[in-house]
């Protein structure tokens, strides 16, 4: 495409800023002026070839293009009877150069910020700035629409008129008509009118679209008055402030093609969102928040990145008041909706405006977030983001997992509340769960070879963190190997409690004999296990049972000291009593002296406490140790009694879920 610049007018009203050099070189800011302004959005635009028509001062203007030093080639017609012709004759004198070609045309005083240019460019077919919120000017140009499409251009049009500017993108196929009519003109000698009435002469066979700019920038400097009010214009358009915000940690095309447009509207601010934001709405990301920060940061067009602490946008529109706030338009529905809701509320009360640009869907960007969860299942990926989850949000919650599609539940099902997406952080397998999906007691039966299976099932469809159940240990010889086998495997975290003998379940407490492992023997354990591993990132916890067997708070305590003493990442503090008070107890006491390791809690008794309120007392993990299991036993045992009732399973229909639903959990390269 060329881009056709008239630029051969005297420029009278100006006065004496046009005196010494054509208009189009008068100064519109302290670095600009129209022309220079204008070559320099065409050569950011990817424009290369410059047609411009010339006239009084031709030798200044050709010189002061060269000066610019732009990637841009210039071809410069003069028109040799300029004070006697209006601008029908220059392009007259340039068609050869204009023939069977894509033409950007524009006057050489249009003023337009780079926005408009985009969308001008950006269409496809040929089109008009027009401005359909703007006032008709008396003296300019207006556009006469009909159907989208502009039938006559000139000063003399108001009904069903828009007002218009002298900035064209042309087809080929149109411009050609529009020349050849200009031609015919010229050589009737009609030299004194605007290209325009030759237009509105074959506008019939046209199809230039009123391409309507509403309230951009695009406007011609006729006089003193028009260079202030412009230059002012321009200022603002500087200073404005472009908000958008990015959780990617992959960028691709779609993402530079948005950031390239926002900047064009202003100073573009991105909004990283923190990696606890990130992690409860779609994934754990590959690259922590400082480098996903710097990789916006250096990117072109990007004049500040901030960090966004949650998904809501309140807190940075509030602090920074941006004129716009950028995004695609997935989020007009679904599951972010309330979130633009409350964007468009805020900007609603100080004038800001919300710009959604289509959003982007090409199957490689699925491509591309399908490999970051493959890369994120991998062992050394998934054992690590345990620990970083509990050190970006503080506490995190497990749910219990016994086998693939339960775990494609844990790993699927989220809650959008509050502007903010809720999921499980982490599954916990369950020795009680694992054994009770396999018929049998749960008296560690089941073997640990069995049990890695499970794990192995849950893997290879999933990628949140593991947390094992690893039941007593067992001797400590075995134990050494479970530890090295569960963390080759990619588990992050596993806990054993300090009882010795025939397993029983903790919630049976002293109405089954439970024997308590010394502390000493537990510690040499838990030593034994640590000294095993290879990574930082691999955690061992000791869960405690002094108050389920009713041994006190002080021995709960003294062993909680002893076992993190002796290497323990953190302790599992279990009660089954409903009343919270002891647990809450024993995390106040132990928190009172240790600060950094990891407190965990499995709320099955206590189950009215909040997540809320297990954090302000310092638990780190919260355990939802059975309820998968706990609902669906009954709910198929409701189905299987409904069908041997009814004789039939159409009464029992409502109680399941559509196959369909089902299958859409399970991973499509399965």
């Amino acid at each position: 495409m060329k881009a056709l610049i008239l630029n051969s007018g005297l420029g009278r009203r100006m006065g004496v800023l046009t005196s010494e050099h054509p208009k189009c070189m008068t100064e519109i800011t302290f670095n600009d002026t129209i022309l220079s302004r204008q070559l320099k959005l065409l050569a950011k635009a990817s424009i290369e070839q410059v047609v411009m028509t010339t006239g009084l001062f031709d030798n200044i203007l050709v010189n002061y293009c060269k000066s610019l030093n732009l990637p841009l080639e210039f071809r410069f017609v003069k028109n040799p009877i300029y004070d006697k012709t209006n601008y029908i004759y220059s392009i007259y004198c340039a068609k050869d150069l204009l023939k069977d070609e894509d033409i950007l045309l524009m006057h050489g005083d249009i003023v337009f910020e780079e926005s408009a240019l985009d969308d001008i460019l950006s269409f496809d077919g040929s089109c008009m700035a027009t401005s359909s919120t703007l006032e008709l000017p008396e003296k300019d140009f207006k556009a006469v629409v009909e159907d989208g499409l502009v039938k006559k251009v000139g000063v003399e049009f108001f009904d069903n008129a828009r007002e218009a500017q002298a900035l064209y993108k042309l087809q080929k196929e149109d411009w050609n008509i529009w020349l050849d009519e200009i031609i015919r003109f010229v050589e009737n000698d009609d030299v004194n009118c605007y290209a325009e009435k030759a237009l509105n002469q074959v506008s019939d066979r046209m199809h230039i679209t009123a391409y309507d700019l509403k309230d951009k920038l695009c406007a011609e400097i006729d006089t003193p008055e028009d260079l202030a009010v412009i230059s002012n214009k321009i200022r603002e358009i500087e200073n404005r402030t472009v908000y958008m915000c990015f959780s990617t940690d992959m960028l691709h095309t779609g993402h530079i093609s948005i950031i390239q447009k926002a900047s064009k509207l202003g100073k573009l601010i991105i909004g990283v969102l923190s990696d606890e934001a990130v992690t409860s709405y779609k994934r754990f990301p590959l690259l922590p928040f400082e480098e996903r920060k710097a990789l916006f940061a250096n990117i072109v067009g990007v004049y500040k990145v901030v960090e966004q602490k949650e998904l809501s946008y309140k807190e940075n529109l509030e602090l920074l008041h941006p004129d716009f706030v950028v995004h695609g338009d997935d989020w007009v529905t679904g599951v972010q909706k309330p979130i633009r809701d409350e964007v468009c509320e805020i900007l609603a009360e100080y004038g800001g405006r919300l710009v959604e640009f289509p959003y982007s869907k090409d199957e490689k960007y699925k491509a591309l977030e399908d490999r970051a969860r493959s890369e994120l299942s991998l062992p050394d990926m998934r054992r690590g983001r345990l620990k970083k989850a509990i050190g970006m949000k503080g506490l995190v919650t497990a749910m219990e997992a016994h086998s693939g599609i339960t775990g494609l539940i844990v790993e699927n099902t989220s809650v959008w509340e509050g502007g903010k997406n809720h999921q499980f952080d982490a599954m916990w397998i369950s020795s009680l769960c694992d054994s009770t999906a396999k018929g049998k007691p749960d008296i560690e039966l089941v073997d640990m070879t069995s049990r890695f299976r499970t794990i192995d099932d849950i893997m290879e469809v999933t990628t949140k963190p593991i947390i094992f159940d690893g039941d007593t240990g067992g001797l400590k010889e075995h134990f050494v190997y479970t530890v090295k086998t569960l963390e080759r495997m990619g588990v992050s975290m596993l806990i054993i409690e300090d009882k010795t003998g025939l397993k029983k379940n903790s919630l049976f407490g002293t109405e089954v004999e439970q024997t308590q492992d010394s502390i000493e023997n537990f510690s040499e354990k838990i030593r034994a296990g640590k000294a095993a591993q290879k990574s930082k990132d691999f955690m061992i916890i000791a869960r405690i049972e002094s108050l389920i067997l009713e041994r006190g708070m002080e021995d709960a305590l003294t062993r909680a000291f002893a076992f993190v003493e002796a290497g323990a990442d953190g302790i599992m503090i279990h009660s089954r009593k409903k009343d919270p008070a002891e647990i809450f107890e024993f995390c106040e006491k132990f928190r009172a002296v240790d600060q950094t390791s990891v407190l965990v809690v499995v709320p099955t008794s206590f189950n009215s406490v909040t997540e809320e309120e297990f954090k302000a007392r310092g638990v780190n993990v919260v355990i939802y140790a059975n309820q998968l299991t706990r609902s669906g036993f009954p709910a198929m045992k409701k189905t299987a009694e409904t069908i041997l009732t009814n004789h039939r399973a159409k009464e029992a229909d409502d109680m399941c879920m559509p196959i369909k639903e089902i299958l859409t959990l399970i991973p499509e390269d399965y």
